[in-house]
């Protein structure tokens, strides 16, 4: 079988290489993250699971909290910074800071403490809106953003330069901020779609105007990075744009979680860059990065989440049930993961279930006996078990199913099998 004569990708796209392309990770999860108004602040010991999760993936850096919000930020930030040099986890730290000394200060301590470089990422509002309602003149931004980031390079910290709100910015306000902030000593720019106003066209649009008018004339190896915000729904997306425009590293958080209907998803972003072939990293701890975050922060999983939601595997249609069962029947793991699914569940640590439902066929009901250890050449049994699922209003649990499959195994005196 030849596999790649089995699917026809439109997708694949002759003016773009994913496969070549080397783009960076940042989780927000622990700092953008937990700015959810429906966020629990995890304990300690999961935020240091976290990060562990975030390195596995191959996420190579996480903002690990805003120290400036006060001492329990602080400490948080100096543990999991001890945690990354303790146990060599590959993964570059940074904070995040208000363009004021008092949030840059406790960063620049704490990296000194700690003994391991700590990317200070300052941010100030950009957008005319935000200038209006604060009072700002282009000329006091640029003065507290300048003291900001002087003292950091000062300080021997990395810095980010994080124009806020800059897809809803002035071009030229763009210029002067990210200009001036490279002048100062920043190496890497953050354009940040801070209320989720993007398109996937303006997100292109800015990206270049950054990187070509801001970035190349000033000379210096600066880099550029997206952070998106899912307010219209297109933060996923954006993200992918900004890639395909040039940035090098895009930001995102567990399933979303973030300031009002949350960030871009990390975890879809890096299915979508593995199966592109732009990430190329073990992904199989994907769903126990999900499921913790879910859990600990109080982020709901849906049923319906895509890969890593419980419904994203499993069938209980009789047409896709029974595609499914004649590939596993052609011996080929590899066609019975894809037959009825563009995401290839082995490669996340998962697998295709079989389920029963008003709209299974008998396919399902003997693959699902097969599988549970039961004689699915039991013409009673399946009648039984089918009849129930037509009678249905649901796909029927699997204790329901192992109810009736034992009392109609016992009915014909048969004894009853199975595991349960």
């Amino acid at each position: 079988m030849d596999e790649s004569q089995l699917i026809y990708d439109w997708n694949s796209d002759a003016g773009f290489d994913w496969k070549s392309v080397r783009i960076d990770l940042n989780d927000e999860t622990l700092r953008d993250g937990l700015q959810s108004p429906s966020a629990i602040d995890p304990p300690l010991d999961v935020k240091l699971k976290l990060l562990h999760l975030m390195a596995d993936l191959g996420i190579a850096s996480a903002d690990i909290g805003l120290p400036g919000a006060g001492p329990r930020v602080v400490d948080s930030v100096r543990a999991l910074a001890k945690e990354i040099v303790r146990e060599k986890i590959p993964i570059s730290p940074n904070c995040a800071a208000r363009t004021v000394l008092s949030d840059v200060e406790p960063i620049a301590q704490i990296s000194h403490d700690v003994g391991i470089p700590i990317e200070a990422a300052t941010f100030i509002g950009s957008s005319p809106i935000r200038q209006y309602t604060e009072d700002w003149t282009l000329e006091r931004m640029l003065r507290v953003s300048e003291e900001a980031v002087t003292f950091a390079v000062r300080e021997g910290l990395p810095v980010m330069f994080v124009a806020e709100d800059s897809t809803r910015a002035r071009p030229e306000t763009l210029t002067a901020l990210y200009g001036n902030a490279i002048r100062w000593g920043a190496r890497r720019l953050c354009l940040a779609d801070t209320v989720g106003h993007a398109t996937p066209e303006g997100t292109h649009r800015l990206v270049r105007f950054v990187i070509e008018e801001i970035v190349k004339p000033s000379g210096e190896d600066v880099k550029v990075d997206w952070h998106g915000h899912r307010d219209r729904g297109l933060g996923l997306i954006n993200c992918l744009a900004a890639i395909r425009a040039g940035a090098n590293r895009i930001h995102g958080t567990a399933l979303g979680v973030g300031e009002r209907v949350g960030n871009a998803e990390m975890d879809l972003l890096i299915v979508n860059l593995y199966l592109l072939g732009a990430h190329q990293h073990d992904v199989s701890r994907l769903r126990e990065y999900c499921e913790l975050a879910a859990a600990t922060i109080g982020v709901p999983l849906p049923a319906n989440y895509p890969v890593l939601g419980s419904d994203a595997f499993r069938t209980g249609t009789g047409v896709h049930a029974a595609a499914i069962i004649k590939a596993r029947k052609k011996g080929d793991a590899w066609l019975a993961d894809r037959i009825y699914s563009a995401v290839p569940a082995t490669a996340f640590g998962l697998k295709q279930r079989i389920k029963i439902s008003p709209v299974s066929g008998l396919s399902n009901v003997k693959c699902w006996l097969e599988e549970h250890g039961y004689d699915a050449g039991d013409a009673v049994v399946c009648d039984r078990l089918f009849a129930a699922a037509k009678a249905a209003d649901r796909t029927l649990a699997e204790a329901e199913c192992h109810r009736i499959v034992n009392e109609a195994t016992l009915e014909t005196g048969a004894g009853v099998g199975g595991r349960h």
